[in-house]
């Protein structure tokens, strides 16, 4: 449980058990009381009963990614003993025309050597690496992410082992301010165009399609911003998983 609900159970069941203390000080005999007259319930209200069913499917949101990473054979540690810059490298090598434009490509893929041994760590652009079973396979999964350049965009990359196969299972980029992983979930954070409002993406494992896919997409106000526009973010590059 996170801390920040256990602090707020613990106040309602202090409150609650003060309460009690004064209810029973002031003489309550415990009787029943009424809580006062119950809204009426509303039946949901179908619009357009005689509407016809569309002829295609509605437009795909996102797409489940699943494909194996060439190049890289998982050790007998699993997920864990891979190396993480073997993975970024064997993407960026597999697909050049998902980063932009070739100088953005190039810039991205200068950063990560500089990941390397006698490379400039200030510039490595890879995250820390996150692990935890996200499939329901018992075993840990690789979560990564390294920033794109010159957008300063985040790239997520969620990857399963299947024997001594590494498997991509969720490719994301976007302008990102958070990312958290919550049991088998994994939520994004990104910034709105208006104040006070962030967009909250979250993507679970499909069984069926073996990937992660997109499950709910949220638009929240989380501070005291005012509601007028403010400079837009820079707008989310096109991704092989998302938006």
């Amino acid at each position: 449980m996170p801390a920040r609900r256990s602090a707020r159970t613990a106040l309602s069941l202090a409150a609650a058990v003060l309460l009690s203390a004064s209810a029973a000080a002031c003489g309550d005999t415990g009787a029943l009381r009424g809580a006062g007259p119950t809204t009426t319930a509303v039946s949901p209200t179908r619009l357009w009963p005689d509407l016809r069913p569309a002829s295609s499917p509605a437009y795909p949101y996102a797409v489940a990614t699943r494909e194996t990473v060439k190049g890289v054979t998982v050790p007998a540690g699993g997920a864990r003993k891979v190396d993480p810059v073997d993975v970024v490298e064997a993407e960026l090598a597999a697909h050049p025309g998902d980063y932009g434009s070739k100088g953005a490509y190039h810039a991205t893929v200068d950063r990560v050597r500089q990941c390397r041994p006698g490379g400039q760590r200030a510039r490595c652009p890879l995250l820390k690496p996150y692990y935890r079973d996200l499939t329901g396979d018992g075993r840990a999964d690789l979560t990564l992410g390294f920033r794109l350049y010159p957008t300063n965009q985040t790239a997520v990359r969620v990857y399963t082992v299947e024997g001594r196969r590494l498997v991509q299972v969720l490719a994301d980029n976007d302008a990102l301010t958070g990312v958290e992983l919550a049991g088998r979930a994994l939520i994004e954070r990104s910034p709105a165009d208006t104040s006070g409002y962030e967009y909250r993406t979250t993507w679970v494992w499909d069984p069926g399609q073996r990937a992660m896919v997109f499950s709910r997409d949220e638009y929240l106000h989380v501070g005291d911003g005012r509601h007028g526009k403010k400079k837009p973010s820079p707008s989310p590059s096109a991704s092989p998983g998302a938006r």
